[in-house]
């Protein structure tokens, strides 16, 4: 839920805007852009504040970075777990999650691929924050995964010598890595299929 920030404009009169919407419009700056090459003005076009504004609100662009990356990996982990609903069918589940990451493989979207590819690319080597957050992400989705794994397995459909934590381990590569050679010239034909193909090997 999206909530109202008051910040003090330089005539003392508070100025209320929407900070999640805020923190939305500069993720996708971010996204499109990366760390380095977004510039303040940059941000301060997408977010539509002064500079006083946002340095009251986020404190600096390192700090908006890090909001916004906090956003797209709490979006990214609560679609996942949409797909991976313990309601469902647990194989059923992980395709819904192989399909959705095909589907955001096509596009302009596409071929931005995955901010937290990316970022970690751009940063996580030299920025301890970005690294844990990184970190962090994929240790959740890979929990996930093996969740999902275990109650295949559990159901009887995981093939024979199919261990969940690795095949959890090696989906979460492939997804990501899908992400970036979608970048390029991969079809979402293509993808799907590499996809099923994949799930495949692990189930019976």
């Amino acid at each position: 839920m999206s909530h109202q920030t008051a910040v003090q404009s330089p005539r003392g009169r508070p100025r209320s805007f929407d900070v999640e919407a805020a923190v939305e419009r500069a993720m996708n700056v971010f996204w499109s852009r990366g760390y380095h090459a977004t510039a303040l003005p940059d941000l301060l076009r997408a977010t539509k504040l002064s500079r006083g504004s946002l340095y009251a609100a986020f404190g600096d662009k390192h700090s908006l970075f890090l909001r916004a990356l906090d956003r797209y990996i709490a979006d990214a982990l609560a679609r996942i777990d949409v797909e991976l609903d313990p309601r469902r069918a647990p194989v059923d589940g992980l395709r819904a999650y192989l399909a959705g990451y095909v589907e955001r493989t096509r596009g302009a979207n596409g071929r931005r691929g995955c901010l937290l590819v990316a970022t970690a690319m751009e940063l996580a080597g030299q920025d301890a924050e970005v690294n844990r957050r990184a970190a962090g992400f994929f240790r959740a989705m890979e929990a996930r995964m093996a969740d999902a794994f275990s109650r295949a397995e559990a159901a009887g459909k995981l093939a024979d010598g199919v261990e969940p934590a690795s095949a959890a381990r090696i989906l979460v590569c492939f997804v990501e890595g899908l992400r970036v050679v979608a970048k390029t010239a991969s079809t979402q034909t293509t993808s799907q299929a590499t996809a099923d193909a994949l799930l495949d090997r692990f189930i019976r």
